[in-house]
Order: structure tokens, then sequence, then C-alpha cells
């Protein structure tokens, strides 16, 4: 599964264009923009399944940093100040990592 076979093209590439400077992700736009916010939750689980690069069943901040490069490979790594925002964004039980009902709730913010 690829994330191509969720979300469109052109609606990732606009995301990934918003947020190409250093430091400029936002996760509620990117979510917004890309039409994830809009998914099902069927959806949404195939989508942490393929940022779940593991199978540990959660997202860690290694996972984060790579975010951008699972929903486009040219993408940039985010910074580790972006990925730790996104993170305490969403760990809301403190173990350092995103299990999928915290990514729904940071997808849907």
């Amino acid at each position: 599964m690829k994330i191509l076979d969720i979300l469109g093209a052109g609606d990732i590439n606009s995301a990934i264009s918003e947020c190409k400077a250093l430091d400029s992700f936002d996760f509620k736009k990117f979510f917004g923009t890309c039409g994830l916010s809009k998914k099902s939750m069927e959806d949404l689980r195939k989508v942490f399944a393929i940022l779940d690069q593991d199978g540990s069943g959660s997202i860690d901040k290694t996972e984060l940093k790579l975010f951008l490069q699972y929903f486009s490979t040219d993408a940039r790594v985010l910074s580790d100040k972006e990925a730790q925002s996104m993170l305490s964004a969403a760990d809301n039980d403190g173990d350092g990592k995103i299990g999928f009902e915290e990514f729904q709730r940071l997808v849907h913010f």
C-alpha cells in the first residue's frame, strides 16, 4: 500500500510545497492540504501503517523525521524541532511515541 493509493498526488504535492523551507512544517495545515484530515478511520489506519515503518504499532521520532518522505520521496527530512513539535502535540501518554489513537487525534487536531 502506498500513500498515493489513499491521497491524491496533487494534494500531496501542494502540501509538500507549503513546507519546503526548513522549520516551516505545520502538521495541522499539512493534514488539511493533503486531505488526510477528511479521510475515514480505515484510511487513517492505512496511512499510520505506512508511517510506522518498523511495524512497532507506534511512530517514533526517527520515523517522524522522515514523515514528509513517506508522502513524497523527494521531500525534505523534518528538523528535530519540527519532529519534536509534532510528537509533543500528539504524545498524550508521554511514552515518546505516537500510537494510532494519538495519530488520529493529531490528524483531526
